[in-house]
Formats: structure tokens, C-alpha cells, sequence
């Protein structure tokens, strides 16, 4: 398919662009396969530049006035930009391209597979780590734990990658068996091994007991292994009680008392799907309200709820953590499918607990193993953000939820984390339109069949070479080895202004304050060497 094909205008002069934070300017609009590129040439000699990824439009409206009209595009970062374009079939050509290029569906179409650097190549290493090494380097888990090669061709899980940390007195046979039991295949794994105490957190899918309560006695033995020699384990089910009974008529359910003896249940409900997307939807909705009413803004901002769902994630985190932590028990983290709430409190609970998780490298490589890896649907989940007026598939933030709970961390703790806020905001954005692969497909399976790896480059490693590193690292980090309690109660809990306020002045002020904060750091960090 030639990208031409879908471009009758490729380029207008006098435009008038209106975005965030900036005058109207005026100057020429062109349209590439993949990009909108604006112009401007009013002030002599020079030039500004605005470059927009047409994959980061989530809706556009149409007005024609007369001969002219304006496109209202509204983005998957939350930008809203107004062009105004002379000549009304320059404004419905343009609209046309860009409502057809910014929904193309094929991902070797997307532009990380012709986006080339020219400091980088392809034949550097992709990605931060791999199963293999993450266990080679866990010396502590060679006695109890095995590297299991099962899944090798996807056949057995579509969505996990090719090697899982399982027990070691579980043989492949079993771990087949035991993912026939389990939605999608998804067996239970080890995703974290707790140094202090030896305990673990497994995650895993709803086991498929149905209305008649099948059991399998291979995925029985596989969590018997899993506290063999201690006293008891937690499964903490991310569906209300009634919700995972409920399930059993689809097929679904939940681990029973007397199949999983050593098992105890805890059920906390945390919303996703369409809920969560819903949610999201009514909050950019409140932010971007202009009536200056504070009372209608508080009354927008709760009945969206999202500041809740923030709040039942760090509360459910900080009973996993607890469990592992302070009690001294291995914990099975599940809801339904296992790809999308499960990532998110078992990704917070080792941030919680686990100081090597809170580096720059020790964040991105959770993200890696726990989001990448680990199969959460990145392409389904994020083909929308909260604009468009598309019929809801199988969009939810839950990414972008994972991301303001560890900003919430990150404000609580503000010396604890060695990331920025910066590099929470670029990986918000780079979630849903970026110039890397990373966060391409739905799962390790899908990166292979297209040729992910080998075709496109990876975002963590760009975000660990040195220019960028200085940008993404907190300045007055301070390791603690201690795990880190969040306080969930109302007040503790704030609106991330830095991204649901990003195109603000607002927003903009954070920005110089922090950037200023970096430069005193710097140069008293100068200062202390002379």
C-alpha cells in the first residue's frame, strides 16, 4: 500500500496554526504517510517547526466557513491544535488524509518501522534483559526455582514469552496441563522473588472451573510447590466475590477452599475495561473545562472517579506488598485474563518493596518484564486515548494508571524514586504513538511474527544513553533500602497536573520550577568536586 494513495493535498501555504501555550502563527501545512508537519515562516531568517505523529491524533472535527474552514485535531497526549486552511476542498482533502493515515491498522505500516536514527543501528541490542538472564542473575532462586522453556513456540500461552521461573518440582507435562485450566493459557509464573524473606509473588489467569467446579489437579500441585515447607499462601483476586462467582458461568471462577488447602482468598475489586476508559474520558473532559467554576470542577473531577481507581491500586499494591513484606507469605495475583490489573499491583507492589526497582535502569527493566514481556495487550489498550468518538473495543488506561500511581509515589517519596517526572510524561505519550517499537503488538508472539525486534528500536535503551539520562533522572535521589508505604487516604491522593494539565500554563511553571531545582543540584554537585 502506497501512502500516496491516501494523500490528494499534500501541502497548503497560509495556515494558521492555534496549539497550547504558544500565539496563533501562520505559514504551510504539509502531509506525509506519517507526519503533519507545520511551518512557520513569519519571522525572517527563521523558522519554527511543529512535527505531529499522525498516529497521536485521536479525533478530528471538521467546520467549513464559506470559501475556508478549520480542523480541530484533538491528541492522544491531550493537545488540541485548530488549523484554520484556506479553501474548502484544501480543508476536507486534508481531513480526509489525516482521519485515513492516523487509523491505518497494519503495524509494519506504523512509523517505528522507518523511523532511523542515525546514532543508533538495528543491530544493537533490543530490549534491557530477557527471562534467561533475569533468572541467571537470581542466584537465590536456583534451589527452589527452574527456567521453564515450555511456552518456547507460544503454543501453550499465546501471550506470555518464551521462558517462565516456575517450581522446580513442576515438570512441563504439569505446566501444560495447568494452563489448560487457566484463561488464555496463562499459568501461574514467578514475577518477583522477595531477598529478605524468600517469599514470591506469582501471577497467573482466572482458573476455568465453570458452573460444575472442574479442578485440575496439575494446577493444584503447581501452587502446593509454590509454598511447599511454609504455612500458608494469599491469592489476591482483583474481581469482587461476587464477580468471580459470577464468572463461573462463563466458564471463569475462582480458586476453591478445599482444591487449594493452603490457599487463602482476598478479594479487591479494581475496575478496568470500559469502566476505566469511561473514566478517563470524563476526567480530560472536566480538565479541559473552561467555565472556571470550582464547584462544577471538584464535582466533574469525583464523579470521574479516576482519582478512586488511583486509590484502590495503591491500596491493593500495598496489601500484596504487606503480605510479602511484613507477613512473611508467598502471594498468586490474579483477576480474570491476567494481563491487565494483575500487571498493575504486582508492578507497584515491587516498587514498593524492592529498592533496586526504584533506578532509572531498575524502572524501565520492571516495565520491561512485568509489561512488555508479561504480555499486556499494548496495541488493543491503548489504540485510543480519551478523545475519540469511536465505538470503545477493548481500549482502558491501565498503563497510564500504572503511571500516575507512581507519580503519586514519586510526590510521597520525592527522594526514594531516582526517575523523574519527565520520564513518567514521555513514557505516558510513548504508550500510545512513539517512534519505537517497544510498546508495538499485543504480545511477545505478535513482536516476533512482525519482525519487531529486528525492524525497529528500542525506547528503554534510548532513554538510557546520556543525553537523555541527565533529562529522566532525579536529582535528589537517595537510596533507602526500606520499601516505601504510599498513603492512600483522600488528601494524600492529587490530580497528576503534569500530564492532565500538560498543555497549561500551569503545568508549564512545574516544568521551570523542577528544571530549576536540576540546575541548583548540578551546580552544587559542581561546587562539592572543586
Amino acid at each position: 500500500m502506497e501512502f500516496s494513495e491516501h494523500i490528494k493535498t499534500a501541502n497548503v501555504e497560509n495556515v494558521v496554526l492555534r496549539q497550547p501555550l504558544h500565539p496563533p502563527s501562520r505559514g504551510t501545512l504539509c502531509i506525509t504517510g506519517h507526519h503533519l508537519l507545520f511551518s512557520d515562516r513569519e519571522e525572517e531568517g527563521s523558522a519554527r517547526q511543529v512535527l505531529l505523529l499522525l498516529r497521536n491524533v485521536d479525533a478530528i472535527e471538521k467546520r467549513i466557513s464559506g470559501s475556508s474552514g478549520t480542523i480541530t485535531i484533538k491528541c492522544k497526549d491531550l493537545r488540541v491544535l485548530q488549523l484554520d486552511i484556506p479553501g474548502m476542498e484544501q480543508c476536507l482533502n486534508i481531513a480526509r488524509s489525516i482521519e485515513t493515515l492516523s487509523c491505518l491498522d497494519g503495524v509494519s505500516e506504523m512509523y517505528p518501522f522507518f523511523y532511523r536514527p542515525s546514532d543508533v543501528s538495528l543491530q544493537d541490542q533490543w530490549g534491557l534483559s530477557s527471562p534467561e538472564n533475569h533468572y541467571s542473575q537470581m542466584k537465590e532462586l536456583h534451589d527452589r526455582w527452574r527456567l521453564s522453556t515450555v511456552n518456547r513456540d507460544s503454543l501453550v500461552c499465546p501471550s506470555y514469552p518464551p521462558a517462565v521461573i516456575v517450581p522446580k518440582n513442576t515438570d512441563d507435562d504439569m505446566l501444560e496441563k495447568a494452563a489448560k485450566f487457566r484463561q488464555g493459557g496463562r499459568f501461574p509464573v514467578l514475577c518477583y522473588y522477595h531477598r529478605k524473606n524468600g517469599m514470591v509473588i506469582m501471577r497467573s489467569s482466572q482458573p476455568l472451573t465453570g458452573a460444575n467446579r472442574k479442578r485440575c489437579k496439575d494446577d493444584e500441585s503447581l501452587l502446593q510447590a509454590v509454598i511447599d515447607g511454609s504455612d500458608k499462601g494469599f491469592i489476591i483476586d482483583t474481581r469482587s466475590s461476587q464477580q468471580a462467582l459470577q464468572a463461573r458461568v462463563t466458564g471463569g471462577g475462582c480458586e476453591s477452599k478445599s482444591c487449594y488447602s493452603g490457599w487463602t482468598r482476598l478479594h479487591r475489586q479494581m475496575e478496568r475495561g470500559k469502566a476505566l476508559q469511561e473514566s478517563l474520558m470524563k476526567l480530560v473532559e472536566a480538565c479541559g473545562d473552561e467555565s472556571h467554576n470550582m464547584d462544577r470542577w471538584l464535582s466533574k473531577l469525583d464523579n470521574s472517579k479516576w482519582l478512586s481507581h488511583v486509590q484502590t491500586a495503591l491500596s491493593t499494591a500495598g496489601l500484596l506488598a504487606e503480605c510479602v513484606e511484613r507477613d512473611g507469605h508467598s502471594v498468586l495475583v490474579h483477576g480474570s485474563e491476567g494481563t491487565d490489573s494483575t500487571l498493575l499491583i504486582s508492578t507497584l507492589a515491587q516498587l514498593i518493596m524492592d529498592p533496586c526497582c526504584r533506578t532509572l535502569e531498575g524502572f524501565l527493566a520492571l516495565l520491561e518484564r512485568e509489561w512488555v514481556q508479561a504480555g499486556h495487550p499494548f496495541r488493543q489498550r491503548c489504540a485510543h486515548s480519551a478523545f475519540s468518538h469511536a465505538r470503545l473495543q477493548q481500549e482502558s488506561p491501565v498503563f497510564l494508571l500504572l503511571l500516575d500511581c507512581v507519580w503519586q509515589l514519586w510526590r510521597q517519596f520525592p527522594l526514594a524514586l531516582g526517575f523523574s517526572e519527565a520520564l513518567l510524561l514521555r513514557l505516558a505519550t510513548e504508550a500510545y504513538v512513539s517512534n519505537y517499537g517497544t510498546f508495538l503488538c499485543n504480545s511477545h508472539q505478535e513482536r516476533c511474527a512482525l519482525g519487531v525486534k529486528e525492524n525497529t528500536h528500542c525506547l528503554f535503551r534510548a532513554l538510557l544513553r546520556a543525553r537523555e539520562r541527565d533529562c529522566y533522572s532525579n536529582p535528589l535521589y537517595e537510596p533507602i533500602e526500606l520499601a516505601i508505604w504510599p498513603s492512600v487516604h483522600p488528601q494524600s491522593l492529587q490530580l497528576w497536573r503534569g500530564f492532565f494539565l500538560r498543555w497549561t500554563p500551569q503545568a508549564r511553571h512545574l516544568e521551570e520550577a523542577q528544571e530549576e531545582i536540576r540546575n541548583m543540584v548540578t551546580e552544587w554537585g559542581k561546587l562539592a568536586l572543586s
